[in-house]
C-alpha cells in the first residue's frame, strides 16, 4: 500500500488516543481487481479499554422503561388529592356547601381545581403518544463497487469510512461521488428491475444535475434529511433502497458528495453528524491528491 507520511498523519489524527489493539482485515478481491487491507480497532475484553466511559442517566432510563406508569401518575396524584380534600372537609366539621367567605372553602376550591387539572393532564398524556420509531430492514441487495483507477490506499480509506459508519451509526448505504464519477457504492442498494440480484448503478450525470446535489455543493454544508419519505427530492436517489429512512448529504470539498443512507427515522444524532463532517473532510483531503 502506497501511503505517505502526510496521509498516515491525517488518518491517525482521527483515531482515539486510548485505542485497543489492532487487527488487520483482508478483504477479498473486488470484481474490478482491487485487493485491500484495512486496519480496524477491536477491543479484547473490557479490561483493554481504560478511557472515559459514558455516564448513565438513571432518571431518564427509569422514565423510558416505565412509560405507562409515568403517564398515569398525574391521574393518581389528582385522584388522591380529591380524596384528601373530601376527607379533610368531612372530619373538620365544615359545612359541605362551599362558602365564599370562608378561607378554608377557598383553599379547598383551589385544591380541587389543581386536582382536576392533574387528572385531565394525565388523560392527555395517555391519549397522545409519540409515534414509535423502529429500525427498518432495507429492501434491496448488498453491493460493493469501487473505481478501478483508484490506488489501493484510497480504497482502504474509503472502506475504513464505510466500516466505521456502519458499525456505530444507523448507516446502511454509502455512495461517494467525486469529480463527476461514482468512486464507491457499498452497503444496501435498490435492486435492478431487469435482474433482482443486481444493484442499481449510480447515474452520476443525472445525480449531479439534481437539486439535492447542487444544493449541497452550493451551501458547502451538510444536509440532513431526517425523514426521507417527506422530501420530494427522494426521487433523485433511485439507487438507495426504497425504504431508506434517513439520508445525510455530506459535501466533499467542492468536487464531490457522500450520500449516507440510514435505516431509522432521525437515526443520526448530532454527534454522528459532526463526526461525518470530519470524515468528509478527511476523505476530501485524500481524494484531492489522487484525483
Amino acid at each position: 500500500m502506497k501511503m505517505g507520511k502526510m496521509e498516515a498523519g491525517n488518518l491517525l489524527r482521527f483515531l482515539p488516543l486510548n485505542q485497543p489493539p489492532q487487527r488487520l482485515v483482508h478483504y477479498p478481491r473486488f470484481p474490478n481487481g482491487h485487493n485491500s487491507t484495512v486496519t480496524l480497532y477491536a477491543s479484547q475484553g473490557e479490561s483493554g479499554y481504560r478511557g472515559l466511559k459514558p455516564r448513565r442517566e438513571w432518571i431518564s432510563d427509569w422514565v423510558s422503561n416505565n412509560d405507562d406508569l409515568v403517564r398515569s401518575m398525574p391521574i393518581y396524584v389528582g385522584g388522591l388529592s380529591l380524596l384528601v380534600v373530601l376527607f379533610n372537609r368531612t372530619v373538620s366539621g365544615i359545612a359541605p356547601v362551599a362558602d365564599a367567605g370562608s378561607s378554608q372553602s377557598r383553599a379547598d376550591l383551589l385544591t380541587l381545581g389543581l386536582a382536576v387539572t392533574n387528572i385531565l393532564n394525565g388523560l392527555v398524556w395517555l391519549s397522545i403518544r409519540p409515534k414509535s420509531i423502529s429500525v427498518v430492514n432495507p429492501n434491496g441487495v448488498e453491493c460493493q463497487r469501487t473505481d478501478p483507477d483508484l490506488p489501493d490506499f484510497v480504497i482502504s480509506e474509503l472502506l475504513w469510512a464505510w466500516i466505521s459508519l456502519s458499525d456505530v451509526t444507523c448507516c446502511r448505504s454509502l455512495v461517494i461521488v467525486y469529480d463527476g464519477k461514482c468512486i464507491l457504492q457499498t452497503g444496501f442498494a435498490s435492486a435492478s428491475l431487469s435482474n433482482g440480484s443486481d444493484a442499481v448503478a449510480v447515474d452520476t450525470n443525472k445525480l449531479i444535475k439534481g437539486s439535492l446535489y447542487q444544493g449541497v455543493l452550493k451551501s458547502a454544508s451538510q444536509s440532513y434529511l431526517a425523514n426521507l419519505s417527506l422530501y420530494p427530492g427522494k426521487s433523485e436517489l433511485p439507487f438507495l433502497p426504497s425504504n431508506t429512512q434517513a439520508v445525510i448529504l455530506q459535501p466533499l470539498g467542492d468536487k464531490g458528495i457522500a450520500i449516507i443512507g440510514g435505516d431509522t427515522i432521525r437515526g443520526f444524532t448530532s454527534s454522528d453528524q459532526a463526526w461525518i463532517t470530519l470524515i468528509g473532510e478527511k476523505l476530501d483531503s485524500t481524494l484531492t491528491k489522487v484525483i
